[in-house]
Order: C-alpha cells, then structure tokens, then sequence
C-alpha cells in the first residue's frame, strides 16, 4: 500500500510561490549559448490550477532544453527526503516526452542530476517515480535522498514544442 505524504506544491500559492515556500522558475539552455525558447504560466486546464511550461526546444548553438525547477526549501537549501519512496506528479501535456530531474546538494555541476523520463499525455495523470528508479547523469555519486534539493521538469535532448503543466507535486511513501 503506497499512502501520501507531504506536499511539494498544490499551486495554492500565488504564481510563481509554491505551497512550500519556494519559487518555480524557468531556466534554458540560452544560460550557455542556446536558443531555445520558453515560457512559464500559471494557468487552468480541465479545471484544475497549473504551473505549464511551453516553448520550443531548439538544438541549434549546442542547446536542448527547456526547464521548469523548484527547490524544495527556501534558498535552495537541502531537503531530507529520506522517508519518503519518491515523488508523485500530476502531470498533463502534449504527448510528448518529459524528464524529471533531481538534484542534490553534494553535486556541484549544473550538469549533474538523477533522472526519470515520461510520457505527458492531454489529460491529468498522476505518475510515480521511486528515488531507487532514477538513474545519475554525469556522476558517480549515488542518490542520497537526505540530501534532496531541486526538482525539474524537463524538455531535452531533441527539437520539439513542448507544453507540460504540473497540477500538483507530492512525496509518497511505501507502507507494507
């Protein structure tokens, strides 16, 4: 049995504030010469409040990708997830797939992160992903979820337009 735990985000807050205290924010790949393109809004879709990124992702000037983020305390301070099994995501979009990336406090290149894939499909989901199932991207240091810090939501690695929006964004847990 999988119950819920602790909220991330529910966007009771004003945009951009998240219900934890932190800011989303919306980063590309213009920080090192690309051009990919952007936008972030808070916006309704099927009646429910969201936090939707869309744009498009350009592979021109070695860019790929387009980002929303949010830490998970106030000033990008570490987060222990340690009790938790991973994050659940309501998720809606364009049929496209999506990454979640995680970052923690002891990598300290913006390249670094864990990373799941998904598919966003054109009506509210919510999707699961277990910490054991993310997989290190440019580290070799393994996933510590005590010392959490960041979540992404990505379009990377190939020209497309994306158009993802989060409905909410929780811990779970695993209870036998």
């Amino acid at each position: 049995m999988i119950a819920m735990a602790p909220t991330i985000d529910d966007l009771s807050g004003d945009f951009p504030d998240a219900s934890n205290g932190a800011r989303w924010q919306m980063l590309s790949d213009a920080v090192m010469g690309g051009v990919s393109a952007g936008q972030m809004t808070r916006t309704v879709i099927a009646q429910r409040p969201a936090i939707r990124m869309q744009g498009a992702v350009s592979l021109e000037n070695n860019g790929g990708f387009l980002q929303i983020a949010l830490d998970l305390a106030p000033g990008g301070a570490a987060f222990d997830a340690s009790g938790f099994a991973g994050i659940a995501l309501d998720v809606w979009g364009n049929g496209e797939d999506y990454g979640l990336h995680l970052r923690t406090a002891n990598l300290s290149r913006p390249w670094q992160s864990y990373r799941m894939s998904f598919a966003a499909g054109p009506s509210w989901q919510e999707i699961r992903f277990p910490f054991q199932d993310f997989a290190s991207h440019r580290t070799d240091l393994p996933f510590d979820a005590h010392l959490l810090r960041r979540i992404g939501i990505v379009a990377i690695g190939r020209a497309f337009t994306a158009d993802v929006a989060v409905g909410g964004l929780r811990f779970f847990t695993a209870r036998s």
